[in-house]
């Protein structure tokens, strides 16, 4: 499903990743942990491509990423979906206009949008929530909706950046037990994350990265402070300029509407 051989990528002051070489079959629930600059965020990227890597091989579905036209990038990312901590809903939108949006801007038909926006908010357990808009709903209810945007067409691979970051304990293991239940479905789910609660308590795999390698891949706990120590001299003074050559390549909330939902389509 998601295939790295040798990937490596260097900013101009730091390395996002070196030499990394990581299978992740389809139907995997994988954590991505690590320090802030360690390399989660350019993984990440690489494989919504939205950085070029340097060195090495990306298989997404057994589609090469690395040799992706421009032209080929949209198509190629209607197989992704993204949840992010900060749930980037459109705010003039309600709940069934922000999930339908992720339909339109794939060309789905009307008809199409009414059978299945309805059956995704049902899926996120928001249904009744359908008609507010972002601003009357809770955070746990904007992250529902955050997901409904992102599996209503579909994918095969589902990235989600944090998505428990902004959310108090109760909520966030409500969206664990969602995002389950669509990896039961036969999503494949990455999820970059801090939590190390969720990470022990969940026993799925677990992938750690530090200074841009993979230092541990197992399936269990967190761990990460148990990791091998690679290169632990180079990470705290590459942590900041790592944190902020990653940020600048980021999708900023509140775009315009076609940024919104760009990682969706």
């Amino acid at each position: 499903m998601i295939r790295f051989e040798h990937v490596t990528k260097t900013y101009k002051t730091n390395v996002g990743l070196d030499d990394v070489s990581v299978h992740i079959k389809k139907g995997d629930f994988v954590f991505l942990v690590g320090p802030s600059g360690a390399g989660k965020s350019t993984f990440i990227k690489l494989i919504l491509k939205e950085i070029n890597a340097d060195k090495g091989s990306i298989l997404v579905d057994a589609q090469e990423v690395t040799r992706l036209s421009n032209r080929e990038i949209p198509q190629y990312r209607r197989k992704l979906g993204t949840v992010f901590q900060d749930f980037r809903l459109l705010p003039k939108k309600t709940v069934f206009e922000n999930v339908a949006f992720a339909m339109e801007v794939v060309h789905k038909t009307p008809r199409q949008i009414r059978k299945q926006v309805p059956q995704i908010l049902s899926l996120v357990g928001i249904s009744d929530k359908a008609h507010k808009y972002p601003e009357e709903l809770s955070a746990g209810e904007q992250q529902r909706v955050a997901i409904a945007r992102a599996i209503v067409n579909n994918p095969t691979v589902l990235i989600a950046d944090e998505p428990t970051g902004n959310l108090d304990p109760d909520t966030a293991w409500e969206i664990m037990d969602l995002l389950e239940q669509i990896n039961l479905r036969g999503t494949t789910i990455v999820m970059v994350t801090h939590a190390k609660d969720i990470v022990d308590r969940m026993k799925k795999r677990v992938i750690a990265i530090e200074a841009g390698r993979v230092v541990r891949d197992e399936q269990g706990a967190y761990g990460f402070e148990q990791a091998a120590p690679v290169r632990k001299e180079e990470t705290a003074r590459k942590e900041e300029t790592a944190r902020k050559e990653e940020t600048a390549v980021q999708p900023e909330a509140g775009k315009e509407e076609n940024d919104a939902a760009k990682s969706d389509v």
